[in-house]
């Protein structure tokens, strides 16, 4: 794994304007990022201003890994309310459109909503397949912009928050760009990273990397929590996983943007140490 990408996702930073951490991004020691879709960040609706995004990461030399689609608020692709799925999947279509804008190498999505509560009894099946049917539609339209389209497990507290109900999903959809991003987090969470790897070896496409010490989703650096990145690297490299690395870090410490960069640069060492064979 010599040449594995360590990408950082501009989340961290959600508060601010992407435009206002590009260039510091880029001299702390990054090539690539994921995009965060957050309408404070970079307002995906406005062509022109992805227009504009793509053209300084051009001049800074920085590739867009991946573009995370939203998933808070209203949106659920899985609603069995036609009306709201259909909202739900018109402004993930539009943050399609911006992520090619960007030539982005791959769309996260999550699959489910941000919901806790049970779904009625027969209900849960329907919102499988309206998940299904939704990403098969995605899949299709991400392979004309030549993008990869990745499944991100969810927390394991949600609908869809297990690593089951993705493979489900992937054997209903017959697309060959897609696949899965392995948040690490969410899986420690779930007490479901042992052996993670394994069972989803043939999709993994890329991972989120983060740390937790097992109660909350902290999105700590790797190293400062209860992961264990030695079994986890283990396992990839028995795998041949060969994917991108992106590196979720909080964006709620109440850090300064170079503190929290300080961080990244840290968190970057750390994996290409633990990574290098």
């Amino acid at each position: 794994m010599e040449s594995l990408v360590v990408a950082l996702s501009t989340g961290c930073f959600y508060k601010e304007s992407f435009f206002d951490v590009l260039e510091e991004v880029k001299h702390a020691g990054f090539s690539s990022v994921e995009v965060c879709s957050f309408p404070r960040h970079l307002d995906f609706h406005d062509m022109d201003e992805i227009g504009r995004a793509r053209r300084i990461m051009d001049s800074l030399g920085l590739d867009a890994l991946s573009f995370h689609a939203p998933f808070a608020g209203e949106i659920d692709i899985t609603s069995p309310d036609p009306q709201k799925r259909k909202n739900s999947s018109e402004e993930i279509f539009r943050a399609a459109e911006a992520a090619a804008t960007l030539r982005a190498r791959n769309l996260v999505i999550h699959p489910g909503p941000e919901k806790t509560e049970a779904p009625p009894a027969g209900e849960f099946l329907e919102r499988m397949r309206n998940s299904a049917s939704f990403i098969q539609e995605l899949s299709d339209k991400c392979a004309e912009a030549g993008m990869d389209l990745l499944l991100e497990n969810m927390l394991p507290n949600l609908l869809f928050g297990h690593v089951r109900d993705l493979m489900w999903i992937l054997a209903s959809v017959k697309a060959k760009n897609i696949g899965i991003c392995l948040d690490t987090g969410h899986a420690n969470l779930g007490g479901s990273l042992e052996h993670v790897t394994g069972k989803i070896k043939g999709h993994l496409r890329m991972l989120h990397v983060n740390d937790n010490r097992g109660e909350r989703d902290e999105h700590l650096p790797p190293g400062e929590g209860t992961v264990n990145w030695e079994k986890l690297a283990q396992e990839l490299k028995e795998n041949r996983f060969s994917g991108g690395m992106v590196l979720e870090l909080s964006g709620e410490t109440g850090e300064s943007r170079r503190q929290t960069l300080e961080k990244a640069e840290e968190a970057r060492k750390f994996l290409r140490n633990l990574f290098r064979e």
